[in-house]
């Protein structure tokens, strides 16, 4: 999975920056609501809630914006929509297996953008359940490597419930069970380790690996999916190392 998370870390740190700042935004700021929704308005006592508050904040959207989401979700301040979550399920180029997560308030919409971009880009639907079984529920942080080392981040979170800590370049990937996902976060807080963003993901148990010309097609791919307003993660097995991430740039 390295090159993989590597290309999942330089996207996440791209997106900040890019021309698609606003579709990032219009994400996280979802994530605010239905969390606020589902857990209650209080970030002290709403795990969910604070994280997805903290990712907003490292990723700079507006300290207003993010309040109205949370107090939209929290029941508040009247407005906000009745999202949805959606799984889609699909495969892509080379056999590569892809589970696209929705957050709509429009099923309709949101399955005719995400089968457009898929059968567009190289892509096809499968059924419910023949392609999430190659995934597990994972949780994952992600910690800068600014004056934290490999050893520090493996200490203060070994007792937590992490799994593996995995060297991304320029982070570490904390991976735990998605139920650990909370202790290990509060572990690295505790240990005084900033960190990035800390969430449940789905991670491939089997992985494809891909030459150039098949990682541009998955990206591609990938790149065509996010752009669907409806689409909040799209998680994919593919494997590209090192060499081939820097040909395809």
């Amino acid at each position: 999975m390295s090159g993989h998370s590597k290309w999942a870390t330089t996207k996440h740190k791209k997106a900040a920056i890019d021309a698609k700042r606003g579709k990032l935004f219009a994400r996280l700021i979802k994530n605010i609501e239905v969390a606020a929704r589902t857990g209650g308005g209080d970030p002290d006592g709403n795990p969910t809630l604070f994280d997805a508050i903290q990712k907003a904040r490292k990723n700079s959207v507006p300290l207003d914006n993010i309040e109205r989401a949370r107090k939209r979700g929290g029941g508040e301040e009247a407005g906000g929509a009745d999202w949805q979550t959606i799984m889609y399920e699909g495969y892509g180029p080379n056999g590569v297996a892809v589970l696209i997560e929705c957050l709509t308030d429009n099923r309709n919409r949101a399955a005719t953008e995400v089968r457009t971009a898929m059968t567009r880009n190289g892509g096809s639907m499968a059924d419910p359940g023949s392609v999430s079984y190659m995934f597990s529920r994972k949780g994952v942080v992600i910690v800068p490597k600014a004056g934290t080392t490999e050893d520090d981040v493996m200490m203060s979170v070994l007792e937590a419930g992490a799994e593996e800590v995995n060297d991304l370049g320029e982070a570490f990937e904390v991976v735990s069970e998605a139920g650990d996902l909370i202790p290990v976060r509060k572990a690295l807080q505790d240990a005084g380790i900033d960190y990035e963003s800390a969430e449940s993901s789905f991670l491939p148990s089997v992985s494809v690996q891909l030459e150039a010309e098949g990682a541009k097609k998955i990206f591609k791919l990938i790149d065509a999916l996010e752009d669907c307003d409806d689409v909040q993660n799209v998680f994919a097995n593919f494997d590209v190392s090192d060499e081939v991430m820097a040909e395809v740039g």
